[in-house]
């Protein structure tokens, strides 16, 4: 028998498992993935970790070598600040607790995670801008992302387990948790060959991702119209062990009915590209427009800096006619965008010489219309500034409130997207060490829960790169005690 035994493979189930194994505990990791399918949502990540820290300083020790690093501005991020942008962007409803925990632990969860071997680098090509003296200045409180992406964090991750002894079983689908006089003693699975079984442990943590990629569910909690959401990450997540868990007696916790939803590559596959991963989201939004078929604009593109808007903007393309939108940029912006994303082999795009030649093109009839209006409303004495919410707002209806630039030079791109569904906000009650809680309110004996399983921390919206920081906090929580 285990000690502990670690359901989903992703960043969070592999934290657990390296502090679980570092007491010396037998752990045995299953993964629902074979090999060329495992790393849960984590693999499609572009591996963003929003951390708190008072510098550049503070964060340099577990940086890869980059002499860009000379000429780097990067301000510090306090604790309170990162607690704050959780309450802000979702509307006050995220758990205290589970908050100031997140936030007192997320610097030092990536220190020790680096001390495992895994490695960090800063966010250059998708966080910071250049300011007036060529200096890289980050922005939005997000800059440290993993060396290699999501697929470098789950292989970096991956020889660390190996390292410590973790025995990585790939192929294993979960079920029915073991339940012994109240206390959970292990799980049942179905093996890669089809056997069916079970692991006896005297703890199990829970870390297989939550259920966006089933559409029944997607349409019963999230509402209708959610089950044409594209899965922007793996096609595992079911939802299998938020089932176990309930009928085993946990409560439920956090929004079920809302998620973690971005504009997504219109032309994409239904679920992740293994290939490609994060390449198909469209996040440049904020320097351009995005209109609807009909040619309308239908949000403020600069109403925050793109960290704190784009989890809910997916959801915002899905309620247009079709699920179908479109972003607008000209010549001037064109060389703006993330170079990743906009650049990605098989993009989806539409170039036009003019605005009328667009419109016929994607057969958006106001569009024309839409973009006088837009120029027409924009306050070009306000100074551009990339880095900073720089108040340059068109008062165009709906407002644009920051980065208003005109769309007037051909030619004109049209890059068409849908909603790309990462991860739902519901799961299951928690302490702030992973206990999971009953109704009642008590730790139900013998599991533990980290991940987007985790209920409680986002609600309607979500704060750029905290979910891979919530599943090494909470991960590495869990892991201690199991």
């Amino acid at each position: 028998m285990a000690h502990v035994v670690v359901v989903g493979g992703g960043n969070a189930g592999f934290s657990a498992a390296h502090a679980a194994a570092a007491r010396g505990r037998d752990v045995v990791l299953l993964e629902r993935g074979l090999p060329d399918e495992a790393g849960g949502n984590s693999y499609y990540t572009a591996g963003a970790f929003r951390i708190a820290h008072q510098g550049l300083d503070d964060v340099a020790g577990m940086l890869d070598p980059d002499p860009r690093l000379a000429e780097t501005v990067l301000a510090p991020y306090p604790e309170e600040q990162f607690v704050r942008d959780l309450r802000e962007v979702t509307g006050g409803r995220a758990d205290r607790g589970l908050s100031a925990a997140l936030a007192a632990e997320s610097g030092p969860a990536l220190h020790w995670l680096h001390g495992l071997g895994l490695r960090f680098r800063l966010m250059y090509e998708r966080q910071s801008y250049p300011d007036e003296h060529g200096r890289h200045v980050f922005f939005g409180g997000l800059a440290v992302g993993s060396t290699g992406g999501g697929k470098g964090l789950i292989e970096q991750h991956t020889r660390a387990a190996a390292a410590a002894g973790v025995d990585v079983r790939y192929g294993y689908r979960c079920g029915d948790l073991l339940i012994d006089n109240g206390h959970v003693r292990g799980v049942h699975w179905t093996g890669p060959d089809g056997t069916a079984g079970v692991t006896e442990a005297e703890s199990v943590v829970l870390a297989a991702g939550g259920f966006e990629a089933n559409p029944q569910w997607r349409r019963e909690h999230l509402g209708a119209g959610w089950e044409r959401a594209l899965v922007r990450g793996t096609p595992l997540n079911t939802g299998d062990m938020l089932r176990a868990a309930l009928a085993a007696g946990a409560a439920r916790g956090g929004d079920w009915s809302s998620c973690h939803a971005v504009a997504w590559d219109a032309n994409a596959a239904a679920s992740g590209d293994r290939e490609l991963t994060n390449r198909l989201t469209r996040q440049s939004y904020p320097l351009g427009i995005v209109v609807n078929v009909d040619g309308r604009r239908f949000l403020d593109e600069g109403a925050d800096f793109r960290n704190y808007t784009y989890a809910k903007y997916g959801g915002e393309i899905l309620r247009q006619p079709r699920g179908l939108a479109f972003q607008i940029f000209d010549a001037g912006i064109r060389p703006m965008l993330r170079t990743e994303e906009y650049d990605a082999p098989g993009t989806s795009v539409v170039i036009a010489q003019s605005i009328d030649e667009l419109a016929a093109a994607l057969e958006t009839p106001e569009l024309a219309r839409t973009v006088e209006e837009f120029n027409a409303g924009i306050d070009e004495s306000v100074p551009f500034q990339a880095s900073v919410k720089d108040g340059r707002a068109s008062r165009a209806e709906p407002p644009k409130s920051n980065w208003a630039l005109p769309i007037r030079t051909p030619p004109f791109y049209a890059f068409p997207v849908t909603c790309g569904i990462t991860f739902t906000f519901g799961g299951l009650r928690a302490d702030e060490h992973g206990r999971v809680l009953t109704g009642s309110g008590s730790a139900l004996a013998g599991l533990f829960v980290c991940g987007e399983m985790l209920g409680g921390l986002f609600s309607g919206n979500y704060p750029g790169g905290t979910g891979l920081t919530a599943g090494a906090v909470f991960g590495r929580r869990a892991g201690t005690l199991a």
